[in-house]
């Protein structure tokens, strides 16, 4: 039987909850590019804690981004709408410094540096 955390929502698996919370983050992309954030490499850390609260470590590809807002405000409500969540907080900073060698080499290959 699973744990109830205090609004009566079953406590999810910490590792199940992650991947769901990898998959609303994939769902947003940076204007300017076709590729997701995740793939970017703009996320830095995910972490799930007991009852469902999520951190998120990130950044973005420049500190003058003009989506600057509109990406981490995009990614908070993507991952609050997943049933279950209890509390997002979502950190953003520049240090270490984006580069492009940060993305996957599936986003790699999408923007033709492979």
């Amino acid at each position: 039987m699973s744990e109830t955390i205090e609004n009566n929502t079953p406590e999810i698996p910490q590792q199940e909850l992650k991947e769901k919370v990898i998959n609303a983050i994939k769902q947003v992309y940076d204007p300017e590019i076709p590729v997701d954030v995740y793939e970017l490499g703009l996320i830095y850390e995910i972490t799930v804690y007991p009852v469902n609260n999520v951190y998120i470590l990130m950044t973005l590809t420049s500190p003058n981004c003009p989506s600057a807002e509109f990406i981490p405000s995009e990614i908070k409500d993507k991952i609050q709408q997943i049933q279950g969540i209890n509390h997002v907080e979502l950190e953003l900073t520049f240090d270490p410094p984006y580069s492009q060698d940060m993305m996957s080499e599936a986003a790699k290959l999408e923007l033709g540096f492979l």
